[in-house]
């Protein structure tokens, strides 16, 4: 019998389409020979590797579940598979394709007009425009609802006031998608980036996304046209619809940064020799490689369904809950005890784990935290809101 695939030990890849297969080796080609060489410099020098952007673009990885307009109209699956392959390289470069894909990108096509998209969608995809998205504010967090940015009326325009947190891609961004309360509820609005009275500052001194842009967006009388304004949605769905898209893909994700942690801590625990054998011939270690393996393989066929469930029209917001608590929450143990394991070298930028090990605590704590994702799924059970 010939051995297991370390990495999928239940064979999950049997139960990929062809294309679905192509698709992630495709992924993983450009992760391996283009991205990896490039992250733990970018990481180091907290700055995001740009010239990959028209590189994914090429490859269909922007809005690539979008039909039409220029993007691939892959399946659920096939862009979750895009997420792990992308965060195995790093969390920031698949934070950028979520951003650019799920929060920006869908928005517009699910929301937006056909002429919002026509004019967006084609170079979105392309890699020409690049989009962020605005709705967390710096007091709000896990309560979108309090949200104090303005928008009213102005003749034929919208004024907007207010300010945004924590925007990935905020300061490489052409246009952001603005969230508002408005007299009539919360309306959706594209701000182009030379709109007077919209700035970005770009948030530095961060530990965790280091290779990932992350700002604040500060909106002074920013005047913006009818014609700007997402016109197919109004209220708090409008926003957690994109959410839950991205919240699918973060599911898919993690389990990347694990693969990468688990991949290096099984080369360095075969290569490293202590009291004359190798680290890997200890029980204690085989121990903690197993339950990373264990670990693994239940968060791949979690998400694998869900992504089934995503395909088949029958996908619920509370299950997307439950796979990014588990596979986020699985992702981050792992990368703390690979960077155990590996000793003091675990805490350079030559190795993954660290890299993946701060990032996973951003990726635990944005699009609803773990205690949130948590109390969801204490509510689908008791029938109590208890937030």
């Amino acid at each position: 019998m010939a051995n297991l695939n370390p990495t999928d030990l239940f064979d999950v890849r049997s139960l990929l389409s062809e294309e679905e297969q192509m698709i992630q080796d495709t992924v993983a080609r450009f992760v391996d020979e283009r991205a990896l060489p490039l992250m733990g410099a970018a990481f180091d020098q907290a700055q995001f590797p740009m010239e990959l952007i028209p590189e994914m673009a090429d490859l269909g990885l922007l809005g690539s579940t979008i039909e039409g307009y220029g993007c691939a109209g892959l399946n659920g699956v096939s862009y979750g598979l895009i997420c792990q392959e992308l965060e195995r390289g790093d969390a920031g470069l698949r934070s950028f394709a979520s951003v650019q894909s799920s929060l920006c990108m869908y928005p517009i096509y699910a929301y937006g007009s056909e002429e919002q998209k026509q004019r967006w969608l084609p170079d979105m995809a392309a890699g020409k425009v690049i989009g962020c998205f605005g709705l967390t504010e710096a007091h709000g967090g896990s309560d979108p609802a309090s949200m104090k940015t303005r928008a009213k009326r102005d003749g034929d325009d919208w004024l907007i006031n207010g300010s945004k947190m924590w925007i990935t891609n905020g300061n490489i961004a052409d246009i952001a998608i603005v969230w508002a309360h408005t007299d009539d509820g919360i309306m959706g609005f594209v701000l182009e980036k030379d709109m007077a009275g919209f700035e970005a500052q770009e948030i530095h001194g961060k530990m965790s996304l280091r290779a990932s842009v992350t700002s604040g967006l500060f909106f002074d009388n920013v005047r913006v046209p009818e014609a700007n304004r997402l016109p197919k949605v109004t209220g708090l769905k409008g926003p957690l619809g994109c959410l839950t898209q991205a919240r699918y893909g973060i599911t898919w994700g993690p389990i990347g940064s694990a693969i990468a942690c688990l991949t290096e801590a099984v080369a360095y625990t075969a290569d490293r020799k202590l009291f004359g054998r190798p680290l890997a011939a200890n029980q204690s270690i085989q121990i903690r490689l197993a339950d990373m393996a264990r670990r693994i393989t239940t968060a791949q066929l979690l998400s694998l369904q869900l992504g089934r469930l995503k395909d088949a029209g029958r996908m619920a917001p509370q299950q997307v809950s439950l796979a990014k608590w588990n596979n986020v929450r699985m992702a981050l143990d792992i990368a703390r005890d690979c960077r155990d394991i590996l000793g003091a070298a675990g805490i350079t930028v030559e190795h993954a784990a660290i890299r993946h090990m701060l990032n996973l605590e951003s990726v635990i704590t944005y699009e609803g935290t773990e205690t949130v994702h948590q109390l969801v799924i204490g509510r689908e059970l008791t029938g109590i809101n208890a937030f």
